[in-house]
């Protein structure tokens, strides 16, 4: 791990490890975790690639600023070019998972004219279609409902009290967050969800983002007020690594992938739940291997 200091003052703990002439692989891991979402893919990658796995800002030891405002989308982004700025890193391929996927579907739209050169993305959702299924499809809509247990501020006092885990369990069983994990991995991240700085952090994410989750009685379609995002086309080579068991992202934010990206690979990931690095870290390997070697 190294501490990397970025021009905005924020600190992030960063694994770096492999040769640092090779080509960079920059994994980003999802809520409620840390860097080691990714320790399969770390370990298994390092021998011919540079791997950097941050702990975003909000997370661990890094950086817990407790502003709602200091976790725009856009903040969170530059601080991974930053980052790769930081560590003297030019080009690089960007991996994220949840809401690093978030950030790295950010990433690869800004920076594929220039530093981007392949994205990789696993269980999270395409912002633009993301967005739409909000309005129009009942069984993402319901499974986004948590992001309004995240929202509630009247949480805040059990939150700054016990940490994150009381919330966590109201909006999902937590026992599902576990499945397949390792004991020691589970102890973790128990741990440092009983910071109160850290929990904010992670609850800012959700609570900075623009995502509009309407109740379940509000009007479906795509009504007057209601527009997407408007982005580009993806251009650079991606790869959608999708676990089909995942409880809150239902199959539709793949359908329509291939009217933003032009150059697309899905694959596929049964009996898998949400957390595909860690829960079936041999497919998701194979997937990368697969897309890395083109």
């Amino acid at each position: 791990m190294t501490r990397v200091t970025l021009p905005t003052c924020i600190e992030l703990d960063v694994l770096d490890c492999g040769p640092r002439d090779a080509p960079a692989l920059v994994f980003l891991h999802g809520f409620p975790e840390s860097h080691r979402t990714w320790r399969h893919q770390t370990a298994h990658f390092s021998d011919r690639f540079r791997c950097i796995a941050p702990d975003q800002r909000g997370y661990r030891g890094s950086s817990k600023p407790q502003d709602v405002a200091s976790y725009t989308i856009d903040r969170l982004v530059a601080d991974i070019f930053q980052m790769a700025d930081a560590l003297e890193v030019e080009r690089f391929t960007i991996v994220g998972h949840d809401w690093g996927g978030a950030i790295a579907w950010g990433i690869a739209l800004m920076g594929q004219r220039s530093r981007v050169t392949g994205a990789i993305i696993c269980n999270a959702p395409h912002p633009a279609i993301f967005q739409k299924l909000q309005w129009t499809d009942p069984a993402q809509r319901g499974s986004s409902q948590y992001f309004t247990v995240f929202r509630d501020t009247s949480h805040d006092d059990a939150v700054r009290d016990k940490g994150l885990t009381g919330m966590l369990s109201e909006a999902f069983p937590v026992e599902g967050l576990f499945r397949g994990m390792e004991s020691q991995e589970q102890a973790r991240l128990l741990e440092e969800w009983c910071d109160p700085e850290a929990a904010f952090g992670m609850l800012n994410w959700y609570r900075a983002s623009t995502v509009e989750v309407p109740a379940m009685d509000a009007p479906f379609g795509l009504t007057e007020g209601r527009t997407l995002p408007d982005l580009p086309r993806l251009t650079i080579p991606t790869l959608v690594i999708w676990a089909l068991d995942d409880l809150a992202l239902p199959n539709s934010n793949l359908d329509d992938l291939p009217e933003s990206i032009d150059d697309l690979t899905i694959t596929r990931v049964p009996d898998c739940g949400h957390f595909a690095p860690w829960q079936a870290p041999d497919k998701v390997n194979a997937a990368m291997e697969e897309f890395l070697g083109r």
